[in-house]
């Protein structure tokens, strides 16, 4: 939907089009973009007033959103609705009065996006390290939200901890962590096994990229992270039979298909597609962007 966004908006309104932080965690995507005339910007101040500008999949604090108001930016939000979800509930348990744990990994756009929602009573925890360092406020209420692009595991980690040392801690009904990004781990923990070699399509600073690829080396499997075909090295592959090729959400199936057609070109590698589950979840496009269109 991020993706979409832009693409639209560059068509609709010509170049440039700037972007609050990279669309999405990926290299190639974020090139590419550049190549048609978005330009990714970390301070609003860079942006000329009354520019378009579109918030990226990550989320952005009510503080940007302030700041946009101010410079007079159109501004268009492709905040992923799961991320969207997460900051709702920050402001909820907020203004009922809890503290709130935010579970996820310092510096990411999303945490700081979230943080935003509620500076004043949020603590971010990074590992059950950080919660064993946790002071206990006895009258006190806690919440906890976490990340949606986390390790499952290491999430629930931190989560059994939490409520160890906070036993009435409280949770929103459905937990954050993205739909795909647990399709995709599931799939690694299912398919890691048969595999000698795992190719892990996604950009370092992705963040469910990099737990992908953490994923499969904790089974025992030589995994790599790479942006597309030119990362590979030959030495990966020998004496290996078994390549599993997976990919980070955000990561493009133009990617993917020039990484599997390396390995049939090197190789004469059989290509077999696996399913472990379907997806079929639709995002619509921004507001702003849907009534540009009808009209």
């Amino acid at each position: 939907m991020a993706v979409e966004s832009l693409e639209l908006a560059l068509s609709m309104f010509g170049s440039p089009v700037f972007v609050f932080h990279e669309i999405v965690h990926n290299r190639y995507v974020v090139d590419s973009f550049r190549e048609k005339g978005a330009i990714f910007v970390n301070d609003l101040e860079e942006i000329p007033v009354e520019s378009v500008l579109l918030f990226s999949a990550h989320g952005v604090s009510p503080e940007v959103r302030k700041i946009a108001k101010t410079r007079r930016l159109k501004a268009i939000d492709a905040t992923c609705p799961l991320v969207t979800k997460v900051h709702l509930e920050a402001i909820k348990y907020a203004r009922e009065g809890y503290k709130i744990f935010l579970i996820g990994h310092e510096g990411h756009d999303e945490v700081i996006g979230t943080m935003g929602e509620a500076p004043h009573v949020m603590i971010l925890v990074e590992s059950v390290e950080d919660v064993d360092n946790l002071t206990i406020d006895d009258s006190a209420k806690y919440a906890y939200l976490t990340q949606t692009t986390l390790s499952v595991d290491d999430a629930n980690r931190i989560i059994k901890r939490l409520r160890e040392r906070f036993p009435n801690l409280v949770n929103p009904p459905k937990e954050d962590i993205c739909y795909a990004t647990q399709n995709r781990q599931e799939a690694v923990r299912i398919l890691a096994r048969e595999a000698d070699v795992c190719l892990v399509l996604g950009s370092k600073n992705s963040s469910n990229s990099q737990r992908l690829r953490e994923l499969a080396d904790e089974t025992g499997v030589d995994a790599y992270l790479i942006d597309g075909p030119a990362d590979i090295e030959l030495e990966w592959f020998t004496n290996k039979s078994n390549v599993l090729v997976t990919a980070g959400a955000s990561a493009p199936e133009t990617v993917v298909e020039q990484v599997l057609d390396w390995l049939k070109n090197e190789f004469n590698a059989e290509i077999e597609i696996r399913t472990t589950r379907e997806e079929s979840v639709y995002f619509p496009l921004p507001k702003s962007l849907r009534s540009i269109q009808k009209s």
